[in-house]
């Protein structure tokens, strides 16, 4: 008798060997490969907001970052630099289970709690709508197709945002470990693809 495995069966190994590969990484190699997506983040950033205001378009004006979790890139240096230049940056918070994530806004000096699931998410403030939606992301494929924790919470968000036709860009922040072939991860339906994903190593497929 034969079992048959569903597409969840197959990838909760597939996220174990994930995290072993990613919690694998040299700590030399870790705070290189952060400081490179940090720069390029905030090249891109700064070349998108040029563009969009000589275009006669409003300028991304309010990022979605996230507080990293142990072995995911850590991008709050930057999250300050862009604090500092009057970018609104704000962080997910959990509102209620299996419901999308809300975004609030943050600053160096926020007060901060855990959240229901151990991570960091500002105590209060007015919940803001993102421009540009930077989500952690444990495996990708060369499509920007995303392999997330298994929640859902990144999927139900960035399937409300579009429901709501705000215009946002999505980018997948990720080891270059977490790189897939096609065969490994087969989206499913309720799986949200991402505009791009940014590794050490550069843009997947390419930059937004």
């Amino acid at each position: 008798m034969s079992t048959k495995f569903t597409q969840e069966d197959n990838a909760v190994p597939l996220r174990t060997r994930l995290r072993q590969l990613r919690a694998a990484l040299p700590d030399d190699q870790r705070r290189r490969g952060a400081l490179l997506m940090r720069g390029r983040l905030y090249t891109w950033l700064g070349l998108a907001r040029d563009a969009a205001l000589k275009a006669g378009r409003p300028a991304p004006a309010v990022v979605a970052a996230y507080w990293p979790l142990q072995d995911e890139p850590d991008l709050r240096p930057l999250l300050e630099q862009w604090v500092e230049a009057g970018i609104t940056v704000a962080l997910p918070a959990v509102r209620e289970r299996d419901q999308p994530l809300e975004f609030r806004p943050w600053t160096p000096d926020a007060p901060m709690a855990e959240g229901p699931y151990g991570i960091q998410e500002p105590l209060a403030g007015t919940v803001v709508v993102p421009d540009l939606v930077l989500v952690p992301t444990l495996g990708y494929t060369p499509l920007a197709d995303r392999v997330g924790y298994g929640g859902g919470y990144y999927d139900r968000t960035l399937a409300a945002l579009k429901a709501a036709g705000h215009p946002h860009t999505t980018i997948g922040v990720a080891w270059s470990c977490g790189r897939l072939d096609p065969i490994e991860h087969v989206p499913a339906p309720h799986d949200v693809r991402l505009d791009a994903v940014l590794t050490p190593d550069g843009w997947v497929p390419k930059a937004p």
